[in-house]
């Protein structure tokens, strides 16, 4: 069996009506932040068996892929991605990956440069429109399956990088369907979201891991002895009072990129300013009490191309979304994605994604 395990096996699937909304946020998660928190404190996972591919860039380095599900060549491919200091052993990565494989599809888990545990080899990183390395990611999974339908679902950070991606690419997004979840539309109004109140909370953890990223590169490069590399990181100076977005975006992330500084990487890389460009079927899942993401970050229906479903709750915080009873939490997302994309699957590209 692949992987030791006998998978489902995978068929063409009927229009499901679980794939319907119906969230109703568990009495004893009431407010965003225990939604927001619970996951990631408190959930446990089973053990997986991921095996890991190594996908070398044209630049010389390498992003890390954790494959879960049955190795048939036909069954649909789904790319998760996850969000800002994740990597594909985040619990809402490991949720989507065991969900997708009871339908009998297969799920890659992706790592951004220097998230799977090792750092990665040049000074730069990744960041919210970094869409080349996702473009690169995708070209490898259509070269590798080319029979496969091949989905992506991006969580925060790695749901604004998808967006920006199909609205780049438009017609020519090789994507059957896409999902995001959580996502800061406009990251200026983001870094300054998460500054207020309890938020900060949040935004002072963020700081602690984003610093304690570039201090793991530093240390391989110097254990690595490319000097040319650790200059390039010294450059940017030091990385005492790192307090907020805009201090981190505008030292390290706008130089290490190629932006003049944190307004103008905002500006290219917020996915808020593609979504007219998609012309594939969409499906974006936000909470109204996102302690990230405030309401005037989220589009207008003006803004969405008709290939979008915006699905828009009152509650479920920052990839929350649990319902259900503590002893049987219902985990929303990984009920309603992969029902969405079996949907998807089993009817044509609507004639409403094509270009105009």
């Amino acid at each position: 069996m692949p992987y030791g395990i006998e998978w489902p096996k995978y068929r063409m699937p009927q229009r499901s009506h679980l794939s319907e909304p119906n969230f109703t946020p568990a009495w004893w998660l009431p407010s965003a932040h225990l939604q927001t928190l619970w996951g990631s404190l408190w959930r446990r996972i089973p053990l997986m068996t991921r095996p890991r591919e190594r996908l070398w860039l044209a630049d010389g380095d390498f992003l890390d892929l954790d494959w879960y599900g049955p190795d048939d060549p036909s069954a649909p491919v789904v790319l998760a991605i996850h969000g800002l200091t994740g990597s594909s052993s985040s619990h809402y990565i490991l949720g989507l990956q065991l969900a997708l494989a009871r339908q009998g599809w297969a799920c890659v888990g992706l790592n951004w440069r220097g998230c799977s545990g090792e750092p990665n080899l040049l000074p730069r990183g990744y960041h919210s429109g970094v869409t080349e390395d996702l473009a690169a990611v995708i070209d490898h999974l259509q070269a590798k399956r080319p029979k496969a339908p091949l989905y992506a679902v991006g969580y925060s950070l790695g749901g604004n990088v998808l967006l920006k991606y199909v609205g780049e690419t438009g017609t020519r997004c090789p994507l059957k369907a896409a999902v995001s979840v959580s996502v800061p539309f406009r990251l200026d109004l983001c870094a300054d979201r998460i500054g207020i109140g309890f938020s900060r909370i949040y935004q002072a953890h963020f700081m602690r891991e984003l610093v304690a990223y570039v201090r793991r590169k530093r240390q391989a490069l110097e254990q690595r002895q490319q000097h040319e590399h650790l200059a390039s990181l010294d450059a940017l100076g030091t990385l005492e009072n790192m307090r907020t977005f805009w201090d981190f975006d505008g030292r390290i992330t706008a130089p290490l990129h190629g932006f003049l500084d944190a307004q103008d990487y905002y500006r290219r890389a917020s996915s808020r300013y593609y979504l007219g460009g998609m012309r594939i079927p969409t499906l974006m899942i936000q909470a109204e009490d996102d302690p990230f993401i405030g309401i005037d970050s989220l589009p207008e229906p003006a803004e969405l191309s008709d290939c979008t479903t915006f699905e828009r709750h009152e509650h479920g915080g920052h990839v929350g979304f649990i319902g259900g009873s503590w002893r049987n939490p219902d985990y929303y997302l990984e009920r309603r994605i992969p029902s969405w994309l079996a949907d998807r699957q089993a009817e044509p590209l609507n004639d409403t994604c094509s270009d105009s």
